[in-house]
């Protein structure tokens, strides 16, 4: 059976529409509809319903799909393990990444890890933190280079690179910019711009405002941090942002009561084999010692965060193993 046909049955599949799917795999939609054809034929069943411009499994579908997930998953495994018995380092290491941290974060250590290992491919790509973790967990992509999640996720390793303070901002002619300490209730009567609810950042604020019983007037919210901190620099309202954005446009509010961060680190799939370039991208950013013991502990329900921040971390119930800082991250 064609792995490339099961490629398109799963894209397909998790895209509801042949366009989509033609789109992510830079094939034409006859292409695509020529290998779910001929998978069709091989296995002796329609494995979509077509009605209209709608494309919906039938039961065939919905039973070949946690097969086919698994067919092209131990194939990427067994690619992965084989890269390790070469002395050259090549091959595809597929990455997700949020915007920010791709902006703030990657490019020194991206451009060293290129310098180094010229023959890999790095496949990136830009999306929520949320979503990154749920396609590595899905393993769709070897690795997260994210927003940490702030409850364990099934399947998921993660190691904490960078803590990320979070400050309040405003601009600097916002009414909240010229007190010298501010109650949380103040800050409550004023509009709002905030991550949107679905993200983690969201998620660490709401709780860090709930525990203190208050409830922000959000105005808008988005999950683009570099489009709030220019919302917020025009004078729309207050947000909550990472420390490392502030500079002449934004003021950091005095709120004694708040001392947020977010932790930002890597995130991939605890049962699946690392590819060789996976290993070294994880020791470039000091975390290779403890990845070994990760892969054999397996199944243990638990993430283990080890810690190379910029700044200290705050203490946490978890169990932190330390890790040399990033060189290339200095």
């Amino acid at each position: 059976m064609d792995t490339q046909n099961l490629s398109a049955f799963l894209e397909v599949a998790g895209a509801a529409s042949f366009s989509t799917a033609a789109e992510r795999l830079h094939l034409s939609q006859p292409a695509v509809s020529k290998r779910i054809a001929a998978l069709e034929q091989q296995l002796g069943a329609a494995l979509f319903d077509r009605v209209g411009r709608q494309v919906m499994l039938t039961d065939a579908g919905r039973t070949l799909l946690p097969y086919a997930h698994r067919v092209l998953q131990d194939i990427e495994d067994g690619r992965r393990a084989l890269s390790h018995l070469t002395g050259r380092v090549g091959g595809r290491l597929s990455i997700g990444t949020s915007h920010h941290i791709g902006l703030h974060r990657l490019p020194p250590v991206l451009r060293a890890f290129t310098a180094a290992y010229p023959d890999v491919d790095l496949d990136l790509h830009f999306m929520d933190s949320e979503d990154a973790c749920e396609a590595v967990a899905r393993g769709e992509l070897e690795l997260g280079i994210v927003t940490l999640p702030t409850q364990p996720v099934a399947n998921l390793e993660t190691r904490l690179v960078w803590a990320d303070p979070l400050a309040v901002v405003a601009a600097p002619r916002h009414p909240l910019a010229q007190r010298r300490t501010l109650r949380l209730t103040e800050l409550a009567a004023h509009p709002a711009l905030l991550p949107d609810e679905h993200t983690y950042t969201h998620r660490i604020v709401k709780a860090a405002l709930q525990e203190r019983g208050v409830v922000p007037r959000i105005r808008l919210a988005t999950n683009y941090l570099e489009t709030l901190k220019m919302l917020v620099a025009i004078g729309l309202g207050w947000s909550v942002l990472p420390r490392s954005m502030l500079d002449a446009s934004l003021r950091a509010l005095p709120v004694p009561e708040l001392n947020m961060r977010r932790d930002l680190g890597v995130a991939w799939h605890r049962r699946r084999t690392l590819s060789a370039p996976a290993h070294l991208l994880l020791k470039q950013l000091g975390l290779a010692g403890s990845i070994g013991a990760a892969q054999a502990r397996g199944s243990k329900p638990n993430s283990v965060r080890s810690e190379t921040s910029d700044s200290p971390a705050t203490a946490s119930s978890q169990k932190h193993r330390p890790a040399k800082p990033p060189q290339a991250a200095r």
